[in-house]
Formats: C-alpha cells, structure tokens, sequence
C-alpha cells in the first residue's frame, strides 16, 4: 500500500496568495496531499498563534520565523522571496517623480489623495509607512488627505479607479490589480523589503508533506511565477 496522504495546514502572509494559490494547485496534482491555505497580514497571523491556533506549515516574515525557530517551535527556515513597497499610480497617468526622498516628498505633498496599507490591519507595509510618514514630518497632511486601506489590493484599486493619485503597499499587491502601474520601489534609502520564508511547525503530524510543500514553493521552476507576481527571490 501506498502512503496515506497527508492534509496540511498552511498559513501564510496574503500579499503572496497569487502565486502561493497557483504552486499549492501543482503542488496537490502532483502530490495527491491535501492543502488548506489561510491568508492574513503576517500580524493577524501572529495573534492567531499566540491565542493557540496550530498550522503544519508558515509562509510568513523571516525575522519572526527566526524567531520561532530559535524557540523551537517550527524547523529550520527556508528562504522564500522578498518584496518591496511600491509606488503606483493609475495606468496612463504621467508618472510623477519619486527619485529622491526631497522628490517623493513633493509628490506626496502635491498628490489629491493618496492611498496606503492601513497601518492597524498589522500588515508589514502599514506598519512601515506609517512610521515612515511621521520621519518624513507627513503625519498630519497624510491625516488629511489619506486613504488608508484594508489590503494592498485595495490600495491599488483606489488608484486604478482614480479615486487616489498615488498609493503605496507592497508591490505583490499591485501586480494582479488591473489598472494600476508600478512607477518604483520607495526611492533609496526610503525603501524597505520584506523577506518571506517558510519552516514547518515542530508539532506538525505531517512533516515530510510540509517540507515537500516549502520544496515546491522554492524549486527552480516556481521562479517565473513569483516574479510575475512581484517578488525578487533570495
């Protein structure tokens, strides 16, 4: 008899649903294992394992999973992908200038609304930004005119329906958003990334399965899929 296949628990950060979406479908064709996907900002996701929710496997941020590693609770790491915050705005609008920090200040200051990852969702690119805003001294004119969103998604959509003139998340947020254009990344040394990774949880009954989910994640042929989506790969 052949083995039993196993049922896997996975939760992973939801700017990576696209392509974590598309390798899971190979992945259960290929395998015959069953995959259950949970997507959430990588701050919802950590409340659910503090309040005692389990998973076999975590796609989420490399510092936390360093983290949980070194406590022994999910196995050795292995590096994902990485992505950065972009700049969008809506297709066939000039781009405006986000060179510099002087220059993506400017355009912040003479943008109509602008578009962001709210900050209390608990996603990284929130996170970020609204610490960002306030070094820049942009706290109280992005009070004004901001637009913050749910999810990154969103954001792009603000900008694709025009109702922003320029929205930031992360820029796997904004590939699959018909509508809205990437112009960069935050201009240097603004520009912060966000690298993934993925271990399998030390109390998992289906730890072969779930290193043979991160190996799918990570082989050689998954590369296109997720630069297509908007990630760099380490």
């Amino acid at each position: 008899m052949g083995k039993p296949m196993a049922k896997l628990k996975v939760m992973c950060g939801r700017s990576m649903h696209v392509v974590v979406g598309a390798l899971t479908e190979a992945f259960q064709h290929a395998s015959g294992h069953d995959v259950a996907l949970n997507f959430a900002t990588v701050g919802a996701i950590q409340k659910r394992l503090d309040a005692g929710e389990t998973a076999d496997v975590l796609v989420i941020g490399a510092p936390a999973l360093a983290a949980m590693a070194k406590a022994g609770a999910v196995g050795a790491p292995t590096p994902i992908a990485i992505t950065s915050i972009g700049v969008a705005v809506r297709d066939g609008a000039s781009p405006p200038d986000i060179s510099t920090p002087d220059a993506f200040k400017r355009t912040l200051l003479a943008a109509r609304k602008v578009a962001f990852s709210d900050a209390a969702v608990g996603g990284s690119a929130g996170v970020y930004l609204a610490k960002l805003f306030a070094d820049m001294g942009l706290a109280d004119e992005i009070a004004r005119k901001g637009m913050p969103q749910q999810s990154g998604g969103e954001v792009a959509t603000r900008v694709a329906h025009g109702e922003a003139d320029i929205g930031m998340t992360l820029m796997a947020e904004i590939v699959p958003i018909k509508g809205a254009r990437i112009i960069g990344p935050l201009p240097a040394p603004l520009g912060n990334d966000t690298a993934y990774a993925a271990a399998v949880v030390s109390s998992s009954a289906a730890q072969e399965a779930g290193r043979a989910f991160i190996a799918a994640l990570t082989q050689p042929s998954a590369r296109s899929a997720w630069e297509a989506a908007g990630f760099r790969l380490p």
